[in-house]
C-alpha cells in the first residue's frame, strides 16, 4: 500500500539522508542493508527504486519530494540521465514537458528527432509535434540541414525542456 505524500515524506526523512544523488541509509530496514549504505537498485531503464513500507518508489521523487516538500505528477531529469538523481537535475515537469527532453529514440534510423528520409522524394523531411499538433516543416537535400530546422523548431517552442537528441546535442 502507497503511503500519502505526508507520510512518506515523514518516512524518508526518518530513514534516508541526502548525498550527492543518493539516498543513504540512517536505519538499517534489513540485515542485508547497513546504516550508511545506498538504498535502492536500478531498473531496467536506469531509474534507481527503493522499496519502502512494503512498496516500491523511484529515488527521484523520494529525493524530490524530500527536497521540496510535494510530489508532482512528472519529475524531469534535465540531463536524461534517470540514474543521476542530483537535487540540481530534478525538476518539476507536465507530461509534455517531460517528452520534450527524452533523447532520441533507439527506432529513429536518421540520428535526428523529427527528421526522416522520404523515399518517394528522395529527401530529408522535417516533421514535428507541439500540444498535440504536428507540424510539417519542409523537405531538404541535406540531413544537418534538416536537423538544425528541427533544432530551431524545439528551441524557439520546447525552451527549457528543448532536447535534440544525440545529433546536435554532443
Amino acid at each position: 500500500m502507497r503511503l500519502s505524500v505526508s507520510a512518506l515524506k515523514h518516512e524518508i526523512e526518518n530513514r534516508f539522508e541526502y548525498r550527492e544523488g543518493k539516498l543513504i541509509y540512517r536505519v538499517s530496514p534489513n540485515n542485508r542493508n547497513k546504516i550508511g549504505s545506498v538504498a535502492g537498485c536500478s531498473d531496467k531503464d536506469g531509474y534507481i527504486l527503493v522499496g519502502l513500507k512494503g512498496a516500491l518508489y523511484k529515488a527521484h521523487r523520494l529525493i524530490f519530494l524530500m527536497h521540496h516538500g510535494y510530489m508532482p505528477e512528472h519529475i524531469d531529469h534535465v540531463n536524461g540521465i534517470p540514474s543521476d538523481n542530483r537535487i540540481e537535475n530534478l525538476r518539476a515537469a507536465t507530461m509534455t514537458e517531460n517528452m520534450r527532453n527524452r533523447a532520441l529514440q533507439r527506432n529513429n534510423t536518421s540520428g535526428c528527432k523529427g527528421v526522416t528520409f522520404s523515399k518517394s522524394c528522395g529527401k530529408w523531411k522535417v516533421n514535428l509535434r507541439l500540444n498535440k499538433i504536428r507540424y510539417f516543416l519542409g523537405y531538404y537535400e541535406d540531413k544537418e540541414l534538416a536537423a538544425l530546422v528541427a533544432a530551431s523548431f524545439r528551441e524557439k517552442y520546447h525552451g527549457e525542456f528543448c532536447n535534440h537528441g544525440a545529433f546536435l546535442n554532443v
